[in-house]
């Protein structure tokens, strides 16, 4: 098979929750046993940060991914779902794999494949492990794809985990309170192994400190030790004051992250940042800080407040859920106030989107759209749904005609933004 040919069986042959939903999920680690155990468990021969959350573990990840690699480290990282290329998921110092280790990874596992008929998960996590293994990386960072207790990812020993936040997302899958979708969550911290929490709520720390009191270590909430607040208004990169709260010293950072959903992922990471230093993983303030300003550039990583287009203004952001289109609105709020927004927007059919419209403004235009996967809601269902509380606007089959569509009706000084899936972002040309 030649990559065009490898790509196309593990995305028709093997079960994908991207691309399908929930009959692609396997709540149960045996497959990935079984194929890492045929592997000779890749997974054992490298140091790993495991990082869950509902949101902000991608950009959680590729933060630390960038500033273990900025120090000279050789670092693994592994995320999903992919935007453009499949290779995106799994990358060393920023290089995305091979296309002859996909080819040839894909070979090597197909007849253990046809027998145990793994998801396309659950194989591409045994691929990043082996790769990671076989190129000898000092450390990954794997994120998990689903929940936690159950994700494929949840066989690493690492030597710590974190934890971004909880929020209400894949509800029909983890549980449909705070404190079930924390438990699922919760399910990669490990015995005696350090654990970072991001953010917390009433309902779900209770939940942390029980299991990490089950698994013999005591939790670090990240927002009990920083407190972070923005100081600029620039929209190429974000200026952020970080106070320590034990000491109460300040110190300026600067993202190339832009969104002010950010400050709660920066906390995450420099509490990380505390414990892999005890671990042996030393991180220059130098290195912290270009890192950090470099992330995009360092790791690749696209579709969290990119933006992409001037008079008008167009922004692509991968916000899905409740908490994630909440922060988006925020932000556009305060960044662009008193200003004509366009909203492409474009979801997923199994997800109760209702609360999630009721957060858009009814003064926007809207283009409402579908990406071309079986788990896209259709673009006409979606307009229906959001005519109903007041959004209007029209269809479109195609995201790239949508944009169009709101760039002609856009005045130079309004804003396009394009969300609501990852597949949406996936299929702008």
């Amino acid at each position: 098979m030649n990559y065009e040919e490898t790509l196309a069986y593990l995305f028709a042959q093997l079960p994908m929750f991207s691309r399908i939903g929930a009959a692609a999920y396997k709540a149960d680690l045996t497959n990935t046993i079984v194929l890492c155990n045929a592997l000779n468990n890749p997974q054992h021969n490298f140091k790993s940060i495991h990082i869950a959350g509902t949101n902000g573990k991608g950009s959680t990840s590729h933060m630390l991914a960038a500033m273990l690699q900025q120090q000279g480290y050789k670092t693994g990282l592994y995320t999903s779902p992919h935007i453009k290329d499949f290779r995106e998921r799994i990358r060393i110092n920023g290089v995305p794999i091979s296309k002859e280790f996909v080819i040839d990874f894909t070979e090597k596992t197909q007849s253990l494949c046809t027998e145990i008929n793994p998801s396309f998960f659950e194989l591409t996590v045994a691929m990043a492990f082996e790769y990671f293994s076989e190129n000898k990386v000092d450390i990954a960072v794997i994120e998990t794809g689903l929940g936690g207790r159950l994700d494929s990812t949840n066989i690493i020993k690492p030597i710590l985990s974190v934890i971004t936040n909880i929020g209400m997302d894949h509800t029909n899958l983890l549980g449909n309170t705070l404190e079930l979708i924390a438990y699922e969550k919760a399910g990669i911290i490990k015995e005696s192994i350090p654990v970072i929490i991001g953010t917390y709520l009433p309902q779900t720390k209770p939940v942390f400190d029980s299991k990490a009191s089950e698994m013999h270590v005591t939790p670090i909430y990240a927002d009990d030790l920083y407190e972070v607040q923005k100081v600029n208004a620039d929209k190429n990169i974000a200026t952020y004051i970080v106070i320590d709260k034990s000491n109460l010293h300040s110190e300026i950072f600067e993202l190339d992250l832009i969104g002010a959903y950010q400050m709660k992922n920066l906390k995450t990471v420099l509490a990380t940042e505390k414990i892999l230093h005890q671990l042996g993983f030393y991180i220059s303030n130098e290195n912290e800080k270009n890192a950090l300003a470099n992330v995009k550039k360092l790791t690749g990583m696209r579709g969290r407040w990119d933006v992409v287009g001037h008079s008008p203004t167009i922004i692509h952001d991968v916000g899905h859920n409740k908490d994630g289109i909440s922060e988006i609105i925020k932000q556009l709020k305060y960044d662009y106030p008193n200003i004509n927004y366009h909203f492409v927007l474009g979801f997923v059919h199994d997800k109760d989107i209702s609360e999630v419209l009721a957060l858009f403004p009814k003064e926007a235009a809207y283009y409402f759209t579908n990406a071309h996967i079986p788990r896209a809601l259709p673009f006409d269902t979606l307009q229906s749904m959001a005519n109903e509380i007041g959004l209007l606007g029209d269809g479109f089959d195609d995201v790239n005609m949508a944009i169009e569509s709101a760039s002609n009706n856009s005045k130079p000084e309004d804003v396009i933004i394009v969300c609501g899936s990852f597949f949406i972002i996936a299929e702008i040309s």
